[in-house]
């Protein structure tokens, strides 16, 4: 509003002067030199209008670049945030399952004659070759009424173990260690668990690339570690196992990432020493030379 005062002034100065010199015919020094002040102060207003009407447009821009910033990080949160409502929907659906298969399990382990409880932690038995149910001298009416469950309808430890590899190879590998551990927790001395061992152990070495990809370096590092513990295990108690090579071949990886090169060239040592026919053996060497040309 200042400005245009001012301006408006210049214009009213400018048509006083034009009138005095129409009336007389000859402008005087006063009003040139009064014409040139107005308009020098009306060049400077209109540089300042131009100077604050930049700085404006400057903030303008800028705030329309954060405001597009913040627009970005917003949704990059909506997409996490769908991610890992889709992650959780998927999860329960499992939970859902899992229970499911749970009970299904224990029905079967129960079997159709047996009441709650009277099951032992092994299950039910199949009869012995050659007897079709309870012995002959049982009164009629009795279980001997009751024919004989197929023993395809029990639970094998086979269902147990291929359950928590579908896990693993699906990417669950939260739900493969504990499907593997239930595993052998049930069947410690099954020729199955030394394979089950080392599948824990690529679990964690799994897991721990993950979190390393996200950029969570503590998880990790904890996982690596786990992965070398269980690694461990697959020689400490079954070391006649076949996984037992490439359990030290993987667990001698988790070293490396684990900055523990000495003792990553130990255990490929090892593994050169006692299992020169493995199918680790040539990365096995390839490792070792590297390790110690360092």
């Amino acid at each position: 509003m200042r400005r245009c005062s001012l301006l408006l002034g210049v214009v009213l100065s400018l048509a006083g002067c034009a009138e005095v010199q129409e009336a007389t015919g000859v402008a005087t020094q006063q009003d040139i030199l009064q014409i040139r002040q107005d308009v020098a102060a009306a060049q400077q207003a209109a540089q300042r209008a131009k100077a604050e009407a930049d700085g404006v447009s400057a903030q303008l821009d800028r705030r329309l670049r954060e405001q597009s910033g913040e627009s970005d990080r917003v949704s990059a949160l909506t997409r996490q945030i769908d991610s890992l409502s889709d992650t959780l929907t998927t999860l329960t659906s499992r939970v859902e399952e899992l229970g499911t298969r749970l009970e299904s399990l224990n029905r079967q382990l129960r079997g159709p004659g047996s009441t709650p409880g009277s099951s032992t932690s092994g299950g039910p038995r199949p009869p012995a070759a050659g007897m079709s149910g309870p012995s002959s001298g049982a009164p009629p009416g009795s279980m001997a009424a009751v024919p004989p469950r197929p023993t395809t309808g029990l639970l094998q430890p086979q269902d147990i173990y291929q359950a928590a590899y579908i896990d693993f190879s699906k990417g669950s590998y939260s739900l493969a260690i504990a499907g593997f551990r239930e595993f052998l927790r049930r069947y410690p001395d099954h020729e199955l668990a030394g394979s089950a061992q080392y599948w824990i152990g690529e679990a964690y070495l799994s897991l721990a690339r993950g979190f390393a990809d996200s950029g969570q370096g503590d998880k990790a590092s904890e996982s690596l570690e786990q992965a070398v513990q269980e690694f461990k295990k697959v020689l400490a108690n079954y070391p006649r196992a076949d996984k037992v090579p490439a359990a030290l071949y993987k667990e001698a990886l988790a070293l490396i990432d684990l900055k523990q090169p000495a003792l990553a060239q130990a255990r490929l040592q090892y593994l050169v020493d006692n299992f020169p026919r493995a199918e680790e053996i040539s990365l096995a060497r390839e490792r070792l030379a590297s390790l110690k040309t360092r």
